[in-house]
């Protein structure tokens, strides 16, 4: 009899597992029989965290959770260490930290170079994304 790294599973069910797993690997679809068990794709009203600026026509309490989504999102990316930092500085370290690109265009786009930043909450007021009154 042959040696096998595992005897967890015999060697029947391995062969029905790596068949299993042959559809995922190779195919670009899903690989379940069953519809309802492929996960959701994102539903159109789902924010957006990293997207700029704050929709045209987003009033009062919806511009406040744009404004602190994205704060948050970009705190997930800079760390404390990260500061004092200026837009060249903060861009290295969202490329490093390996950031979504849309939140770093935004920041390479819109944000002042010459001023050094001391912390996230700086960076997204001179973003145009205001702390909660």
């Amino acid at each position: 009899m042959q040696q096998r790294g595992s005897d967890q599973y015999s060697p029947r069910r391995d062969d029905e597992m790596k068949h299993e797993l042959q559809g995922m690997l190779r195919g670009e679809r899903p690989s379940r029989a069953e519809e309802w068990r492929d996960p959701e794709p994102a539903a159109d009203d789902d924010p957006q965290l990293a997207g700029g600026p704050v929709r045209p026509g987003a009033g009062g309490a919806e511009r406040e959770q744009d404004d602190e989504a994205f704060r948050f999102e970009l705190a997930r990316y800079l760390r404390r260490t990260d500061f004092p930092a200026d837009r060249p500085e903060l861009l290295a370290a969202l490329d490093e930290n390996h950031a979504p690109e849309p939140l770093v265009e935004t920041v390479r786009a819109d944000l002042p170079p010459e001023h050094a930043y001391q912390n996230v909450q700086e960076v997204a007021v001179a973003l145009g994304h205001h702390p909660r009154a």
